[in-house]
């Protein structure tokens, strides 16, 4: 585990509001010069802490108006191959290894009933796929992994 001080977090709040910023304003935001921002910044990069930086999208603007939530039973001892094979499917947001009476769940984006409907056969044509159970998001209350209060 990486050990936060004050000083990461809210750099790490600020870049999570907007990393788009330059060091000079991150800086300014938080109170410390920009050299700071720079190294903390680095420090957090090389360790693994900040993995990239991206774009929110509003993905329902851009035609995806399905989400599903996906179950799946795997086959004893091919859950790993079957999530990594999963996970290479365009649509797919997110893979989750669960507890309970399932395996795995998948999150993922569609255009179309069809795009679903290729989507959930393709899931049922893989070898070690042995059930799934697909639940459509009605609402999306919300949907946001960016995590700004307890870091």
């Amino acid at each position: 585990m990486f050990a936060l001080d004050d000083i990461d977090r809210k750099l790490i709040g600020e870049l999570l509001r907007n990393s788009k910023r330059s060091f000079r304003e991150l800086a300014r935001a938080i109170g410390v010069s920009a050299a700071t921002v720079i190294n903390r910044v680095q420090r957090l990069e090389s360790s693994g802490v900040i993995k990239d930086y991206s774009t929110r999208l509003d993905h329902e603007r851009l035609g995806y108006e399905l989400t599903v939530i996906t179950e799946i039973i795997v086959s004893k001892g091919k859950l790993l191959e079957t999530d990594a094979e999963i996970a290479k499917i365009p649509n797919v947001c997110a893979v989750y290894d669960i507890t309970g009476q399932t395996d795995a769940m998948v999150v993922a984006k569609f255009k179309s009933r069809s795009s679903l409907s290729e989507f959930t056969k393709k899931l049922l044509s893989m070898p070690y796929v042995e059930r799934t159970n697909t639940h459509v998001v009605l609402t999306t209350v919300k949907e946001d992994f960016r995590m700004m209060n307890d870091l």
